[in-house]
Formats: C-alpha cells, structure tokens, sequence
C-alpha cells in the first residue's frame, strides 16, 4: 500500500515530531498515523501474537493496528491522536 499527499497548496503549520529518535515533518491537522504513513512508515508496531509487522488500517479508530506510545503513554491508537510540535512517538514491540 502506498500513502502520499495530496498536491497542491495547503495552509497549515509544519509540525515536527520525533519517532523512534527521529524527527519528522508533518502538518497541523495531520492525526500521528497519517504523519507517520507520510514519512514513509508503513509497519508501525508488531503483533504480540505473532510479531508480524501491523499497519493503520481502518484510520478511524476500529482496528487497533495503529498502536504506538505517545509522550510515554502505551496503546494508544495514532489515527485518533492529532500530531503536536515536540510530540515523542514510539512504535510498539508486541504489547504496549
């Protein structure tokens, strides 16, 4: 699956975040899992069961494929969560 934005002329903010010891652009309004699909992550977390690789899928908040760890909080889902500057996501290695 592939996730790009949309073109043309947008009038928000740049918003900066830091996933795992990175930092990446985003923009004001953007949810964390629509930033993330926008750095060019697609495999966000493993499975506790099986460690296999989990995207966002369903972006409204159903699936729970989403789950990262934000400012130090576990299992919480990233397309529910609007990005802030200075944000610190974590992705998740099984069970938050």
């Amino acid at each position: 699956m592939t996730f790009a934005r949309l073109a043309g002329p947008t009038k928000a903010a740049a918003v900066t975040l830091t996933v795992d010891g990175q930092r990446i652009a985003a923009r004001d309004g953007d949810t964390v899992a629509a930033a993330l699909l926008a750095a060019g992550r697609q495999a966000i977390r493993r499975s506790a069961v099986t460690g296999e690789p989990r995207a966002p899928y369903c972006q409204m908040g159903v699936c729970f494929e989403c789950l990262v760890e934000i400012d130090g909080v576990a299992d919480r889902q990233a397309c529910l969560v609007p990005v802030r500057n200075g944000m610190v996501v974590a992705t998740q290695q099984g069970e938050g």
